[in-house]
């Protein structure tokens, strides 16, 4: 056995449904591969159909489609061995009364030599938070198995299985692998990254093996993953870390260790000649990014991955002189662009100077195409034709409401004539508690900031300003306020943010009861009004434009309550 395994690895972005195309880039990378003289070539998990395929792997053509690319593809396949993911389909046991029909895995093939040399389905299935493989795959049941691939016995397993201390890849290192590799689909949220790298390395500690862990990258509706692929040693070392929320194909030569398996049952994939001599060293690897970097990076990777691949040419924005928009224009501009990016202020009765002019500055400062668009003729037109059936009332809320849903058909008739995508601009803490309007604020095709709290807005918004001021100072520093009535601030309907945010924190996020959270400090009477708040605007947040994932409670996927609920139990 030699001494060491060369591993190329493609941290790519792929899209889901895109077979074709998906199957572009993998060609592409092992070509690569190949010339890089790799023993090993690495692609993220389910690389064919995009991850998560979600209910497009109950259409039978679309299976059809992924397994055809699978075969193309180890028609190509030379000296490296690939490692691919795939949808994989098992025909039913005829033999057995209950056979049932097809069986879906999520799985992973060993193409070499221009066959499909080996498949290993995917054994743990996560059915919690953002997933759901249980409505989908079957659980492979070859835990242990293992591939001999020019001498070196390589135990091979796919995203979750690595994730419990006992799982396949434990059982693979009792079986005799020299070296675990796991490709995977594992989303980003804050503090995701510190936390793979610890499992990570504690089992490549307890295993005794050196291990490669190849993750995807790019943005898929709400989620983004972030790469993050790193290699370690076989006493936990880190070798190599590669760039988060970029993509990076990379190889590294993986020492062994010295004492090499014997007589280990193994399917034997490739026996191509190794590489001889000393081991390359190592690529520097890549510094984790801050806390305000790391959620930055996340935000302008999930809206342009939107934009490009849902076919938008570039977005448009309502531009309001508040802190909101501001950072989710800078998000825009620096994710696509200045030129495909469209801010708009619309000014009404209520709006102040300093918001019109605060708006210019930004749009200025950011290089993108600005205009001003009064909304005063068609709100007083509203006003006007629903002037006898109001009678003698007090528009209030209403009128309120309407100013905002007037603003947002502006910006859906742009979008409409331009081509745009309208970029809906609140944030976590205002769609928590239900404080934005359907059909006006929260009109758009995708929602950067949904998932970002208000305390975090302004964080984020600092951090961007540090090499120089492109928010403008007066946006960050004005009090908030929707400017929907006469000296209007959000704390006349809400608690300041700082509290609201801790408040939110623990009952959204934390699934926390109000008599928990009260014994933490807070005033009964505040929870219990926030409580109720987001209680009541879940029907809200389901007609909600998607947006950018960053925490492990999200408005949508993570968090799904009935909006029908007569439960108020905390």
């Amino acid at each position: 056995m030699t001494d060491f395994i060369r591993v190329a690895c493609a941290q790519i972005d792929l899209t889901v449904g895109d077979i074709e195309g998906n199957e572009a880039r993998i060609t592409t990378a092992m070509v690569w591969a190949e010339d890089c003289q790799a023993d090993l070539l690495l692609l993220p998990e389910l690389a064919i159909t995009g991850y998560p395929p979600e209910d497009l792997v109950l259409r039978k053509a679309f299976v059809d489609a992924n397994l055809a690319a699978l075969h193309r593809l180890a028609a190509k396949s030379g000296g490296p061995t690939t490692v691919v993911g795939y949808v994989d389909r098992v025909a039913p046991d005829r033999s057995r009364d209950d056979a049932g029909p097809p069986r879906l895995h999520n799985a992973a093939a060993l193409l070499s030599g221009g066959r499909v040399r080996g498949i290993y389905h995917k054994a743990l299935l996560p059915n919690y938070g953002v997933f759901d493989e249980d409505r989908y795959f079957m659980p492979g049941v070859q835990r242990d198995a293992l591939w001999e691939i020019n001498g070196v016995i390589v135990g091979v397993s796919v995203c979750e299985d690595i994730w419990v201390s006992d799982g396949p890849p434990s059982e693979q290192a009792a079986a005799g692998a020299d070296v675990l590799v796991n490709i995977n689909g594992s989303p980003y949220h804050m503090g995701r990254g510190a936390e793979r790298e610890a499992m990570l390395r504690s089992r490549a500690i307890a295993s005794g093996l050196p291990l490669v862990y190849l993750n995807l990258i790019g943005g898929q509706d709400e989620l983004v993953f972030d790469g993050q692929s790193m290699v370690f040693t076989s006493d936990g070392t880190l070798l190599y870390r590669a760039p988060q929320f970029q993509e990076e194909m990379f190889w590294i030569d993986v020492p062994l260790n010295d004492e090499g398996a014997s007589d280990v049952n193994a399917i034997i994939v490739s026996r191509g000649d190794l590489l001889e001599g000393e081991p390359d060293p190592p690529p520097l690897p890549s510094e984790p990014l801050d806390a305000e970097a790391e959620i930055y990076q996340a935000l302008c990777l999930g809206l342009s991955d939107y934009v490009r691949k849902n076919g938008f040419t570039g977005v448009v924005l309502g531009l309001s002189g508040g802190i909101d928009s501001a950072l989710t224009a800078a998000i825009a501009a620096d994710a696509l662009g200045p030129d495909a990016v469209w801010g708009v202020t619309m000014p009404g009765r209520y709006s102040s100077v300093g918001s019109v002019e605060d708006s210019r500055t930004l749009a200025a400062n950011l290089g993108i195409r600005f205009d001003e668009i009064s909304i005063e003729l068609p709100f007083s037109g509203y006003l006007d034709t629903l002037d006898e059936v109001f009678a003698d009332r007090d528009a209030g809320l209403a009128g309120e409401n309407l100013q905002a849903r007037t603003r947002g058909a502006i910006l859906m008739a742009l979008s409409n004539e331009f081509g745009g995508m309208v970029v809906a601009t609140g944030n976590k803490s205002e769609m928590a508690v239900g404080y934005a309007t359907l059909y006006g604020d929260m009109a758009g095709g995708y929602a950067v900031l949904k998932d970002v709290f208000k305390t975090q807005v302004y964080d984020l918004s600092r951090w961007r300003n540090q090499d120089g001021e492109v928010i403008p100072q007066a946006i960050i520093d004005k009090a908030p306020s929707a400017e929907l009535r006469p000296d209007q601030l959000d704390t006349d309907s809400l608690p300041d943010y700082a509290l609201l945010d801790r408040i939110l924190e623990s009952y959204v996020e934390d699934d926390m009861s109000v008599d928990a959270i009260v014994k933490q400090g807070f005033d009964r009477s505040i929870v219990e009004r926030v409580a109720r708040m987001v209680d009541t605007n879940e029907y809200k947040r389901r007609q909600a434009a998607p947006g950018v994932r960053i925490s492990t409670k999200a408005l949508g996927r993570d968090r799904r309550l009935p909006i029908t609920n007569g439960w108020s139990g905390g």
